[in-house]
């Protein structure tokens, strides 16, 4: 084998479609574009979306919602997971090695949401007013 003979595999490239060159090619004339209109001229296109003028779609229907993306920095515990994580002090670090929270998360808050019968600690964690009073009812405290 030798640079001058290295050729590709048979098949492998196909020749592009030469347009505009006479009749016997099967693409004379207007070469494949069809008679007149926008997409038969040079140059002549439309942004995505165009509905020829009229109203496109993403304008006629109503704008509706929104999501944060600060959301994926908020979670939330309940009572009941605080129950069976069993620890006397409670903090972010522990409910990230305990899987209640995901690593991402930089603030939590405590939902009443199940039983809490044990005295809990909580440092630097928020809660909705009814877990709060749960929490001090089981002799915990929030920080």
């Amino acid at each position: 084998m030798e640079l001058n003979t290295i050729q590709p595999a048979d098949g492998s490239k196909k020749a592009r479609r030469r347009v505009g060159r006479g009749i016997g090619s099967g693409l004379g004339k207007t070469a494949g574009r069809g008679h007149k209109g926008q997409k038969s001229r040079a140059g002549g296109y439309h942004k995505v979306g165009f509905e020829g003028g009229q109203m496109p779609l993403q304008r006629r229907l109503p704008k509706r919602g929104f999501k944060s993306q600060n959301l994926k920095f908020n979670g939330e515990v309940t009572l009941g997971q605080l129950e069976k994580l069993g620890l006397a002090e409670v903090d972010l670090l522990a409910l990230k090695q305990a899987k209640l929270v995901a690593q991402i998360v930089k603030t939590v808050k405590v939902i009443k949401s199940g039983e809490l019968k044990k005295a809990v600690k909580l440092t630097g964690i928020g809660a909705t007013a009814g877990a709060k009073s749960a929490i001090e009812a089981a002799g915990g405290s929030l920080n």
